[in-house]
Formats: C-alpha cells, sequence, structure tokens
C-alpha cells in the first residue's frame, strides 16, 4: 500500500464517519444523558462492533483472494461503482433527514437519572448492539478494502493498517459529536444545510469513485 492510496481511504472514511449515521447519533444523545466521561463506554460499544465487522470483512476478503484473484480484481471495480452509487444517492436526497438521523430531542430528568444509573457495561452492550444494526457497513467494507489492497503483498499489515485507520477516524468523529454534534445535528435538520452537506459528500464520494475506477482501467 503507497502513501498516496492510504491518503485516498482517510479522506473517503473522513467524510463517511462524518455522515451523522445510528452510531454517532447514538453516541450523541448518550452524552448529552450521561456526561462526556460516562459516554465513553457507548463509545467503545459503537467502535467495537465496527471493528469486529471490519475483521470479519478483511478474513472474508482475504479467502476470496486466495481462492481467485481475478475474483479480487472484479470486487475491486464493483466497490468503485459502489461508491458512485453512494454519491449519487446522497446528491438525489437533497435537503431530506433520514428518519434515523434525527437529532435527539431533550431528555427529561427521569430519563436523565436511569441513563446515569445504568451500567458502563449497560451502556457498552447497547452501543455494541447499535453499531451492529447498520448492515450496509460489512457491504461497505467489502467493496471498498479491495480498493487499496495491493493483491501480491502481504495481506495481512495492510488490512491492520486500513481497519485501524478506519477505527481512529471512527473514534475521531465520536468525539467530535459528543462534544459539540448536538449543535451539528440540530443544523443538519435544516433542509437548505443538510442539502449542501448531502450534495459535497455525493460529490466527494463520486470523485472518489471515479478516480479508483480510472485507476483500475
Amino acid at each position: 500500500m503507497t502513501w498516496h492510496n492510504w491518503g485516498v481511504f482517510c479522506g473517503i472514511v473522513f467524510f463517511l464517519c462524518a455522515i451523522p449515521g445510528p452510531n454517532m447519533l447514538h453516541v450523541l444523545a448518550s452524552v448529552a444523558r450521561v456526561g462526556m466521561a460516562r459516554g465513553v463506554a457507548t463509545m467503545l460499544g459503537c467502535l467495537s462492533a465496527v471493528v469486529l465487522v471490519l475483521v470479519a470483512s478483511a478474513a472474508g476478503l482475504g479467502a476470496a483472494l486466495a481462492a481467485s484473484p481475478h475474483l479480487f480484481g472484479v470486487l475491486r471495480i464493483c466497490g468503485a461503482v459502489y461508491l458512485i452509487w453512494l454519491g449519487i444517492q446522497a446528491w438525489m436526497e437533497g435537503g431530506q433527514t433520514p428518519p434515523a438521523t434525527k437529532a435527539p430531542t431533550s431528555v427529561s430528568a427521569p430519563q436523565v437519572e436511569n441513563a446515569v444509573q445504568g451500567s458502563a457495561w449497560g451502556r457498552w452492550r447497547k452501543g455494541f448492539w447499535v453499531g451492529l444494526s447498520n448492515p450496509k457497513l460489512l457491504l461497505f467494507a467489502a467493496a471498498f478494502f479491495p480498493q487499496f489492497i495491493a493483491p501480491h503483498a502481504p495481506q495481512l499489515p495492510q488490512f491492520v493498517v486500513l481497519i485501524t485507520t478506519f477505527a481512529l477516524l471512527e473514534m475521531l468523529w465520536y468525539g467530535v459529536y459528543a462534544i459539540g454534534g448536538y449543535t451539528l445535528a440540530q443544523q443538519l435538520q435544516r433542509p437548505s444545510i443538510r442539502r449542501v452537506f448531502n450534495r459535497i459528500t455525493g460529490c466527494v464520494f463520486v470523485g472518489f469513485g471515479a478516480v479508483l475506477l480510472r485507476g483500475r482501467a
């Protein structure tokens, strides 16, 4: 894996993790209810699920490469096309806000009290299941990782770098959402801001997908 490929990977994942999906908004809501220190357990639960899915995807891709290098090449092309499709979807979404990404409303005192009394293990477990509830992550990883793997180089170190990078950027955005994400999530409910955000994200994904397709040509 070259520095250029790693940089492209970082850029795509940075934008991907910034999108306020279930994980991010669950972290946001948890921190709003129990505070930053107690919310770390929720962040770690979500992150554990993400890493588990990425490791499972990497293991499957490694087996596919061992069985058929040509299949790996097909996955590269499909992954680039899938990235372009994600960009088109984001652009077409415009200013609409999916129901799953609504900003959390204010929390009542009893809810805060119950959340604070919950154990760290309970918060971790809930975060873990929220993280596993997003099947798109497995599809994304399976289509995305082959773009940055050199088939004729050792596979394990490359997957370790990609998974570690993904996990660090994911945790970075957990922190952003935990500290100032409530304001961000509220702003993204405004159709005009949401439209700009979606179209910037769409252009980025389409651009990266086109670059990856050109690189496969």
